[in-house]
């Protein structure tokens, strides 16, 4: 089995929000993949005392904990359970009802010779690469489907998208968010690789358009996961005047996790 992952800010003064690990259980059957993109709130109060990478690893530290350690638990109530703990972590001293508390994207996956489970959960992306070549793309598009006249500032989205019918959901403080994951099970022999990108790295098909998901995760075969941030770093450098980005962050945290057996 082959692993890599490489998770790298977009600014190296500010730390990095997103999470990612692979777990490869004792028992040597299958394994985990867990990403999370943590949300950078707007300016302002959030409610909570604690940052986003604080938050991001206290539940990708469960979350990556209880999918490897209860393989029967479906992965739903995995992340029911990481969020109920990351919560009680600091419902004492934190308002984990305000819109802004600290949040973040998430995919899961985990495998085994019989099958491949996953989760995802708003705007990061998994695919699923046959043994023929064909990939499959894993993902949660309600964001994408969003009209953009509505997306035009984060404290509109904060205020009246995040989390809310007709919007999106991220994993916040609330576990019946798991309820809104997309989820699914594929059979083992159809899966021969899987590949799991935040939005700073899927920027290189869903923003610059230099390919479709099944040469994205070449590029990631081939080249290596760092080869694929390294060429949006690149795009992101010269798109000076952010005309493919829009509104978005010149540098996002950009992470992938590729996984091939």
């Amino acid at each position: 089995m082959r692993t890599e992952l490489v998770s790298e800010p977009g600014d190296p003064t500010r730390p990095n929000e997103d999470f990612a690990s692979v777990s490869l259980p004792a028992s040597g059957r299958g394994g985990v993949l867990v990403l999370l993109d943590g949300v950078t709130p707007p300016n302002g109060p959030t409610g909570c005392l604690h940052s986003v990478p604080w938050f991001v690893s206290r539940l990708g530290g469960a979350l990556t904990e209880l999918t490897v350690s209860l393989p029967d638990v479906p992965l739903t109530e995995a992340l029911s359970l990481a969020i109920a703990r990351t919560a009680d972590a600091h419902a004492h001293t934190c308002d984990l009802s305000h819109p802004r508390t600290p949040q973040a994207t998430v995919v899961v996956a985990r495998w085994s010779s019989e099958a491949v489970e996953y989760l995802i959960l708003s705007d990061s992306v998994l695919l699923a690469e046959a043994p023929d070549g064909a990939v499959t793309v894993l993902a949660d598009d309600r964001l994408a489907l969003l009209p953009r006249a509505s997306l035009t500032t984060a404290a509109f989205i904060d205020a009246h998208l995040r989390n809310k019918e007709g919007g999106f959901f991220t994993a916040a403080a609330d576990p019946s968010v798991v309820g809104r994951a997309v989820t699914g099970v594929l059979p083992g022999a159809s899966v021969r690789a899987l590949a799991a990108m935040t939005d700073g790295a899927t920027r290189w098909v869903e923003k610059f358009r230099e390919g479709g998901w099944g040469d994205c995760l070449r590029v990631v075969r081939k080249e290596g996961a760092a080869a694929l941030v390294g060429r949006v770093r690149e795009l992101e450098g010269a798109d000076v005047e952010g005309v493919l980005l829009g509104r978005g962050k010149r540098h996002d945290d950009a992470s992938v996790v590729f996984v091939e057996w």
